[in-house]
């Protein structure tokens, strides 16, 4: 799930788009009225989307953008006169007055975007540290030596006997070496 925080400078403003956004399916982990309360709470959270104006109590949206961790979009909501300045700034925008069935397509986009950028980030494979290729390297020249396999057969014994037994390719390596040696 998405965290969303709502950052509008009337407290009143900021519950009812939570109260709206709550009925229609979303959970809203926080409501800010200062650029400093919606830092705070975003520092907490790995990602998510801020719904703010155009100005909070503290700062301009720009300023907020700029001082969001990275992870999280911002969707900003003003009078068409102020959006027009934030056309090239990675800001998604929405037009005052805006309609509910915009707002909730807006965020459902958005949703979507950091769900599979949250996707990518996991499926990307993990970087190894030198002493961790060298183990590996060393149990292929073990397997290589012994076995009479080539590079690409070690290897791929290495990987696959690592997937069998549910255990990453340097914990094999090190079985390989503990057994062999």
């Amino acid at each position: 799930m998405t965290s969303i925080i709502v950052a509008l400078p009337k407290v009143d403003d900021a519950k009812n788009m939570k109260n709206l956004l709550v009925r229609s399916g979303y959970s809203v982990t926080a409501v800010c009225t200062s650029g400093a309360q919606t830092l705070a709470q975003a520092d907490d959270l790995n990602d998510g989307i801020v719904i703010c104006g155009y100005k909070l109590a503290d700062m301009l949206y720009s300023e907020l953008h700029d001082n969001l961790p990275q992870g999280f979009e911002m969707l900003l909501m003003a009078s068409q006169r102020f959006l027009m300045e934030c056309r090239d700034k990675d800001i998604v925008c929405l037009s005052m007055p805006f309609k509910m069935n915009d707002l909730i397509n807006t965020v459902e986009m958005m949703s979507s975007s950091i769900a599979y950028k949250r996707r990518k980030r996991r499926e990307r494979p993990k970087q190894r540290n030198p002493e961790e290729i060298a183990l590996i390297n060393e149990a292929k020249l073990l397997l290589m030596n012994r076995n009479n396999m080539t590079e690409e057969e070690a290897h791929r014994y290495i990987q696959k006997t690592s997937m069998d037994n549910s255990t990453g390719m340097v914990e094999t390596a090190q079985m390989v070496l503990a057994v062999m040696r």
